[in-house]
């Protein structure tokens, strides 16, 4: 569904971004700029064409198979490498719903970052990144066994790096190496945990239950720390999360999908497969590992929203935003009451939704107004009147205001809080609301309430600029609005869970 376009890039001493500070981008660096890509860095037409086509086919393959798995279709695919390990991809309720949050939020961003990027060089590249980052991800949608999904999963730790790192000033080097430098450990933590399990219970498939008695109850407790511990870096549970902050200083594009599409939902959709796929509920239940994580969780999005209020630039109050945020499907998951589970699922895609058009206004904020502090914000509004409404309908969402989908989420995940007896759970929703309104309510206050400095001019960007931040905003709106329809994200969520996880 995807392809990796590979161009030959120039050497050059020149950053991308103009706003970088002279010098910062090391000899070493400098001197290793080449890269073998298809299509040459300036054949933009070329280039476009094959995102936009891919992304459009995606887009269309997923359409197709949506009515196909909701009418009880189940596609497969294997590749055996050797007798007991193979490659099996397989399309499932819980696949899909992953595989079509990636498949719309990658052509949307891939139209935002066409036009972020411009004419700058070195887009060849990036995009050929991109696209195999996309790749990962529907792979580790799709996987259906352990070592696919590990597979992927690696995968994506390799392709977002040179993402991450692309602006090659000193800022995004030091960010690539503290990914990195939480990462490649977390991997060999998850890879050991893999090789454990499949060692004694052999291959896992996720559509079959594993047969998990020829492993003691410690054993057991074991390997389950080990998968949440190596799933739990790109998910950004603390105190595993703080490469996420460093990463902002990526592009605008890459960080609205390391946010909304591909990282820390890769890390957030692998704890939901090791819960539901691998362990099951009542396993987890019957070892006391279920409250733990949701304890887990819940820390993390008090501490991520602490965090955020005390941010000054925009990129990393969203930021640690989503380290809350994403903790929302971690503790409906871990809470295992029946809305907890759909109001997880669900916010799977909500928080998709709105975290990815904070990322583009952002983006734009900063790219059309050089903006990127908090302080600088005030009477933008007036000046960037679409920029700034999407932005406050992705804020009030995040803080789960109706008619969002956002409200949507904190609703069921407060009802399934009380169906698993952790009232607590309910008093945690509520302090972090708050603290989503005490982080998020200024920025609004700033933009749309104060006065426009005497030297601010007209930057609104161009439709395919701000249309993709448009769309996402509407979406939101309407993931609350239609939260009732059978095909919403709220009613994929709960078809999942009435097939496939409750009783």
């Amino acid at each position: 569904m995807n392809s990796c376009k590979l161009a030959t890039l120039p050497q050059r001493r020149r950053v991308w971004n103009e706003r970088s500070p002279a010098g910062s981008e090391p000899d070493d660096i400098a001197h290793s700029r080449d890269a073998h890509v298809f299509v040459p860095d300036d054949n933009h037409r070329l280039r476009n064409a094959l995102n936009l086509g891919g992304a459009v086919l995606k887009l269309g393959l997923v359409g197709f198979m949506f009515f196909e798995v909701a009418g009880g279709v189940v596609y497969k695919f294997r590749l055996d490498f050797v007798p007991g390990l193979f490659l099996l991809l397989r399309v499932d309720a819980l696949a899909l719903l992953f595989l079509s949050l990636s498949a719309a939020l990658w052509f949307l961003t891939t139209i935002y970052a066409i036009a972020y990027f411009g004419a700058k060089p070195e887009q060849s590249g990036f995009f050929g990144f991109f696209s195999l980052c996309v790749a990962a991800t529907t792979g580790i949608a799709l996987s259906g066994t352990l070592i696919s999904f590990f597979i992927f999963f690696e995968l994506l730790t390799l392709s977002t790096w040179p993402l991450v790192v692309h602006k090659r000033n000193a800022n995004s080097l030091a960010a690539g190496r503290a990914y990195l430098s939480y990462a490649m450990p977390a991997s060999a933590v998850l890879l050991v945990a893999v090789v454990w399990l499949e060692s004694t219970v052999g291959p896992v498939e996720f559509a079959v239950p594993a047969d998990l008695g020829a492993l003691d109850d410690t054993s057991l407790q074991v390997i389950y720390v080990l998968f949440i511990v190596g799933l739990g870096v790109k998910a950004a549970l603390i105190p595993l999360h703080g490469w996420l902050p460093q990463a902002m200083a990526a592009p605008a594009p890459v960080s609205a999908l390391l946010h909304a599409v591909a990282v820390v939902k890769a890390g957030a959709f692998g704890i939901m497969r090791i819960v539901f796929d691998v362990f099951g509920l009542d396993r987890l239940d019957a070892l006391g590992v279920a409250t733990p994580l949701a304890m887990l969780a819940a820390a993390t999005i008090i501490w991520g929203s602490i965090r955020a209020l005390q941010q000054e630039d925009i990129k990393k109050r969203l930021a640690y935003s989503t380290v809350s945020q994403v903790s929302y499907i971690v503790l409906g998951i871990a809470l295992g009451g029946p809305y907890a589970v759909i109001g997880g699922l669900a916010h799977l895609v909500h928080q998709g939704l709105m975290k990815i058009t904070l990322f583009f206004c952002a983006g734009i904020f900063d790219e059309r107004a050089g903006i990127t502090r908090i302080d600088a914000l005030d009477g933008i509004g007036m000046r960037m009147p679409w920029t700034a409404a999407c932005f406050t309908v992705g804020a009030m969402g995040m803080i789960g205001l109706p008619p969002t989908a956002g409200f949507v989420t904190k609703i069921y995940l407060g009802v399934g809080a009380l169906q698993s007896g952790a009232a607590w759970a309910l008093g945690v929703l509520v302090v972090s609301t708050i603290l989503n309104a005490a982080y998020f309510l200024p920025l609004i206050y700033r933009i749309w309430f104060l006065e426009v400095p005497s030297d601010a001019r007209p930057v609104e960007g161009p439709p395919t600029l701000i249309g993709p931040a448009i769309v996402t905003a509407a979406a939101s709106i309407a993931a609350g609005v239609i939260a009732a329809a059978a095909y919403s994200p709220l009613g994929w969520a709960t078809l999942i869970a009435q097939q496939e996880y409750l009783p």
